[in-house]
């Protein structure tokens, strides 16, 4: 019976988790190029205007060496995981205010998920 219980309520846990990342690399790195380059590299070490999304996935906020966040950024305290680039992905300014990014935001949902599996991927 606990096991049956157990079992019910993992089941529950994860039909009420969204699937993140759940994109797809190929389509993400179109996106990311078409969106993001400009400003970011997926270079390990390599810093644009924005810092390296290499490794960005687990990775604190504000953490890149060599890169001069803005104080916003450097405050945030947060770890890009799935849920949280989703967020931050859908509306930049609002997640983490007074940054130095201007992106607007990625709006369409499969765009979202698809770079984050392609930020995913570069490791």
């Amino acid at each position: 019976m606990q096991i049956r219980f157990a079992l019910l309520a993992i089941a529950a846990m994860a039909a009420a988790t969204p699937a993140l990342a759940a994109g797809d690399p190929k389509d993400g790195e179109a996106v990311f190029k078409k969106n993001c380059a400009v400003c970011h590299t997926t270079e390990e070490g390599k810093n644009k205007i924005g810092p390296s999304l290499h490794g960005v996935v687990g990775r604190h906020s504000g953490s890149v060496a060599n890169f001069n966040y803005s104080d916003a950024m450097k405050k945030a305290d947060k770890t890009w995981d799935d849920k949280t680039l989703e967020t931050y992905l859908a509306n930049p300014k609002e997640t983490v205010p007074n940054t130095k990014m201007i992106f607007p935001g990625l709006k369409n949902e499969k765009d979202r998920q698809d770079v984050i599996a392609y930020l995913s991927s570069q490791k």
